[in-house]
């Protein structure tokens, strides 16, 4: 069993609400990891950044992201830091994974780069773009497709990233 889509990107650039529309047209199930890490720790993302740290964040993550991939055959959406480890980049290798890229103005946009990342606490606009030099090398490796969001809306994302799997809709 394996996903049949995962999508992976910056913070706010959408993965959880395109891969919601992705799962209903395909008609399968949606997982983020994010989601799962919250539920099983019983506290928010940044709570583990700010209790355990970052590399302890990390670690928690690399697990559910290997469970997710092994139980879930629907529409997987990862952190934004998931693809860091070397162990899950291989993970991804030959699966259909569909980088969902942005420039810095529409992370403003989106996010006002204030929300709750734990990553992006001080000067978040140049701590974004320092994020995205990089990770911006290691979505591109192991994605099979790359699609743009800036200026679509989610329904437009969705079917470009259709497209661009050559994927059929249920």
């Amino acid at each position: 069993m394996s996903p049949r889509v995962v999508l992976v990107g910056p913070m706010g650039v959408g993965k959880s609400t395109v891969g919601q529309l992705l799962a209903e047209r395909l008609g399968v199930r949606y997982r983020d990891t994010d989601d799962d890490i919250v539920a099983a720790q019983d506290r928010t993302i940044a709570e583990i950044f700010v209790d355990e740290g970052e590399p302890a964040f990390r670690a928690i993550e690399k697990a559910a992201v290997q469970r997710a991939l092994t139980e879930h055959d629907g529409v997987l959406a990862l952190g934004g830091g998931a693809i860091l480890d070397e162990d899950t980049r291989a993970s991804l290798a030959g699966l259909p994974v569909v980088y969902l890229s942005m420039d810095v103005e529409e992370a403003v946009k989106r996010t006002g780069l204030n929300a709750a990342r734990p990553l992006l606490a001080v000067n978040p606009r140049k701590q974004w773009r320092e994020l995205m030099e990089a990770r911006r090398h290691l979505y591109e490796g192991i994605a099979t497709a790359v699609v743009a969001t800036d200026g679509r809306t989610p329904e437009e994302v969705t079917e470009v990233a259709l497209d661009a799997l050559e994927l059929k809709q249920a």
